[in-house]
């Protein structure tokens, strides 16, 4: 999960809550001392720990919750909206209101520059968007190689002049061709630390290109120093905004979106892993949200629709209301998933969920079990996914050892399949919440310990 450690501190916060008899000041001074300790353990800046818990104090102790509004429940509601401001508020996302939009990347060395840019590349180019790529790198060796290869496993086009030592020559030369495209993501070299050639040449590009977005990439394992290093890029080159590589687990990742917040460059995208699909725009509510544990049902809206149309999800949700889906459904499904991430990232994302407290190895052989399930169905022929139950003991012997798993591991899939339709058939008709709870009583023990779908 995004900063691990810092999310099971608050939940941990917000369970003290929910155990609690009442609301008095003891309560919320341990509220406080306890949110404190997540924050600091967490890398972030002392002078901004103490202003925030001082405004959940203040806030906690003088409002009155409005009615129909517990006291914790409004304690809760303070804790959230308090560190959705602490994490930049409302946030700052890119409009791409023309053509070229151009978006430069600076940043210094082992920020993850290069992989970002692939990243974004992919994270627009889904969005319908003919995209680009332009490699002005000519400081670090070998970076332009690298801009490539990234580019290539994604179907961008890339410009890049390995010869040339100047960047805005490289630039002048290309211009002509890069205006046929809707975004163009240009790559700029980087240093070992902030130096006055590298403000020097960033100005100058700055001045060329004149960018709609100047993005500086930021490594979250770099802590408090985030702060520093983002407000001078700021000061020198107009920065527009941030984007925090390696936010995947880093204790120090607190401090870098924190300080980022408040430096006047507002943070625009989070990396969160090294595949070319780990980007997300950064939503304050939505990633306070699941640091609590109440999901983030915006972002899992927008990964859905990323991976299957609003027709498709309609279809596939007719199927399984009329219990007619089949095993090419599920496979769709399966491949659907696979796309939007890991079990546990996912589960991160829907509310309630956030907070089960599921182990993290009990996970792990779940999605185990969806990679073999896969293998077993692309083991089958055509008329056995469209028909199932003509699937016999021969085939069953058959997609075993097409698919290299034991016969009992084609039976569970089957005998999963068989169970689902079979409750999807009986909720048909169902007209309330009610007639659900007892279907669900009435299967309780009888679900394999698989995956229902």
């Amino acid at each position: 999960m995004v900063l691990d450690k810092l999310g099971s501190s608050l939940k941990e916060t917000l369970s003290k809550i929910a155990k609690s008899m009442f609301v008095d000041e003891k309560l919320i001074d341990e509220l406080v001392k306890d949110i404190q300790r997540a924050l600091l353990s967490s890398d972030v800046n002392v002078r901004l720990v103490l202003d925030l818990s001082k405004s959940i104090k203040e806030r906690a102790l003088k409002e009155k919750p409005p009615s129909g509004i517990t006291q914790k429940e409004y304690l809760v509601t303070i804790v959230y909206e308090e560190l959705v401001k602490f994490m930049g508020g409302e946030g700052s996302k890119i409009e791409i209101n023309k053509k070229p939009f151009k978006i430069m990347m600076v940043g210094l060395f082992g920020s993850g520059k290069t992989t970002s840019i692939g990243k974004l590349s992919k994270y627009y180019s889904k969005k319908g968007y003919k995209v680009c790529a332009l490699g002005l790198d000519v400081y670090r060796p070998a970076a332009m190689d690298q801009l490539e290869q990234v580019c290539k496993s994604i179907n961008i086009p890339v410009f890049i002049d390995k010869k040339e030592k100047n960047p805005i020559k490289i630039y002048k030369n290309f211009e002509n061709e890069l205006n046929k495209f809707d975004i163009i993501i240009v790559d700029t070299s980087g240093r070992d630390a902030l130096s006055k050639d590298l403000i020097k040449e960033i100005e100058d590009l700055n001045n060329t290109i004149n960018p709609d977005e100047n993005l500086l990439v930021i490594s979250a394992d770099i802590g408090q120093a985030a702060q520093s290093q983002a407000k001078a890029f700021h000061d020198a080159c107009n920065i527009t905004g941030v984007l925090v590589t390696k936010l995947d687990g880093t204790a120090k990742g607190g401090g870098a979106i924190s300080a980022c917040s408040v430096s006047g460059a507002n943070i625009k995208f989070i990396g969160l892993g090294e595949k070319v699909d780990d980007l997300e725009t950064f939503n304050p509510k939505g990633f306070v949200s699941r640091l609590l544990g109440m999901g983030d049902i915006e972002l899992l809206l927008e990964k859905t629709k990323d991976i299957m149309s609003e027709k498709e999800a309609k279809e596939m949700s007719k199927k399984l209301i009329k219990g007619e889906f089949n095993f090419i459904d599920l496979y769709e499904q399966m491949e659907a998933m696979s796309k939007m991430g890991s079990l546990s990232k996912i589960m991160e994302l829907i509310p309630g969920l956030g907070n089960a407290k599921i182990p993290k190895d009990m996970l792990d052989v779940q999605q185990e079990k969806l990679k073999k399930w896969k293998f077993i169905l692309q083991s089958m022929t055509k008329s056995e996914l469209e028909d199932p139950e003509i699937i016999d003991p021969s085939r069953i012997e058959r997609i075993a050892k097409g698919s290299g798993v034991s016969v009992s591991d084609v039976r569970e899939l089957l005998k999963q399949y068989r169970q689902s339709k079979k409750m999807m058939k009986m909720m048909k008709g169902m007209e309330s919440e009610q007639d659900v709870t007892k279907l669900m009583k009435k299967f309780k023990g009888k679900m394999p310990k698989g995956i229902g779908f």
